[in-house]
């Protein structure tokens, strides 16, 4: 068992992930720049214990992190959890995966974990849309490479800049309202942000796969508000809700030398 953590702008998400990449006591914690090892270490910790989990049973650990002053801190985290030094995804990690864009350095790591996962698991052509405080198109070709994407603001970030600079616009929660006509202001800002973030996916799919030349065989939806954007989507989309953490484990194992 490893200990996969993927840090985000909003939230951290923390799962143990098995040999045969099996995901178990998933949960997400919020992401806080200022917030010391200590801090980070007390919160895993007590949620681990509360679902039963044994630290001694991890082997090992990986962060994949894209808020660089987080990184750091998590590693010291882990260090204190587990006794051992976690694998930082970045550059000189062997993944597996050709990643065949202009800068193949500037890719997220969470986005090359996405792919590696994506490339290992499900046919290709492949998208993975993941929905957070941005959202991500990654796209993996049929010959497994990694050939770039693209990148949007997330649904609550714009909902958040709507209701923050609208001064007539309430805060409201992400839902999907009965009609995209909607009759009130809410239910019209409700189809806005809900529908109005589907038909961009679907668009950027629909342009993918005309520069593709091919439709995707599969498109991965995953992220914290995918649950609520994708069954609008027009294209048919798996939610994959540990896609992530299981090309985390996968990395890991590629790199498990490293570690020890």
């Amino acid at each position: 068992m490893i200990l996969a953590i993927n840090s985000g702008n909003t939230h951290t998400t923390v799962g143990c992930v098995d040999q045969a990449c099996r995901v178990a006591s998933l949960f997400r914690i919020p992401t806080d720049r200022c917030e010391t090892e200590f801090g980070y270490a007390v919160r895993i910790r007590e949620i681990l214990d509360l679902q039963g989990v044994d630290l001694s049973c991890f082997e090992g650990a990986i962060v994949s992190c894209v808020v660089p002053p987080v990184t750091e801190t998590l590693v010291r985290a882990v260090k204190l959890l587990i006794g051992t030094p976690a694998l930082v995804v970045g550059a000189g990690i062997k993944t597996g995966l050709q990643i065949a864009i202009n800068d193949p350095g500037t890719v997220a790591s969470d986005l090359v974990a996405a792919a590696v996962a994506a490339k290992e698991e499900y046919p290709l052509p492949c998208v993975v849309v993941d929905m957070g405080t941005a959202t991500t198109l990654t796209v993996v070709d049929r010959g497994g490479r990694y050939v770039g994407g693209a990148i949007l603001p997330g649904t609550e970030l714009s909902l958040e800049a709507l209701a923050k600079e609208a001064a007539l616009l309430p805060h409201i929660e992400i839902s999907a309202p009965r009609h995209a006509i909607g009759t009130n202001t809410v239910d019209c800002m409700k189809a806005g942000i809900v529908y109005g973030a589907a038909g961009s996916v679907d668009g950027l799919i629909d342009r993918i796969a005309m520069e593709l030349g091919e439709e995707p065989a599969s498109i991965v939806a995953t992220g914290g508000v995918s649950d609520v954007i994708a069954p609008h989507c027009r294209h048919s989309m798996i939610m994959d809700d540990t896609l992530l953490l299981r090309g985390l484990r996968l990395i890991w194992d590629k790199n498990r030398r490293k570690t020890v």
